[in-house]
């Protein structure tokens, strides 16, 4: 029997994720550990800078009305859909990086990136620091509550795990159901050493783009 696949990633992503699951003619099982919510900001001197750099979709969409004041600085972004939403707002998209945050500072440095400025959420990975002049948080995951038993159905799935910070709670959440039967496919191997033991398997994707992970769930639900 196919497994379900589960989606824990915050809405709308969750929605979006589980839409592409059953395109490929499998089960989604929605269950979001996070709610995103935008977190108010003040928007510096965008002359200050030489580029913007952004790492998740969610900077787009809560940043507000005040990202406007921003849309000539070039954009470095990680990951296809970070990019999407970044051109559909207005921006224009320079480079994409297909890893993570540090990786794309590092290629944005390289090629003469000197004065950026990032935008992302309040766990972020990237700092002050090296060619990044100012982070700013635009936005914040905050944990929803979820009941014991809601956790169980996740057994005997292929539960798809996007962040460490994910991977920790879902660690810290399980330790009633049957891990054993559940196999994880993880967004990078940093999100796979967060998820603790006991699960049946845990494989992580090489680039760390939604269309491998679907591709390696589809993978493991057989």
């Amino acid at each position: 029997m196919t497994r379900k696949i589960a989606v824990l990633r915050p809405e709308p992503a969750n929605a979006t994720t589980a839409a592409a699951i059953e395109a490929l003619g499998l089960a989604a099982l929605r269950l979001p550990l996070f709610e995103v919510r935008a977190i108010g900001w003040t928007a510096p001197d965008p002359h200050a800078f030489d580029a913007l750099v952004l790492t998740s979709a969610n900077a787009v969409r809560l940043g507000g009305t005040d990202l406007d004041r921003f849309k000539a600085l070039p954009v470095h972004a990680v990951g296809a859909a970070t990019a999407a939403a970044a051109a559909q707002a207005g921006f224009s998209v320079v480079a994409v990086g297909d890893s993570d945050g540090v990786t794309l500072i590092a290629d944005a440095a390289r090629a003469g990136v000197a004065r950026a400025l990032h935008l992302g959420g309040r766990e972020r990975k990237l700092q002050a620091g090296g060619p990044i002049a100012t982070a700013i948080t635009v936005y914040a995951s905050d944990p929803l509550a979820i009941a014991a038993e809601a956790l169980t159905r996740l057994e005997g799935t292929v539960t798809l795990v996007h962040s460490p910070n994910a991977a920790r709670r879902l660690d810290r959440l399980t330790g009633h159901i049957d891990r054993e039967s559940v196999r994880i496919a993880a967004l990078s191997p940093a999100v796979a050493d967060a998820l603790g033991t006991g699960w049946g398997r845990i494989e992580a994707v090489a680039i760390p783009i939604d269309a491998e992970l679907l591709a390696l769930a589809r993978t493991l639900a057989d």
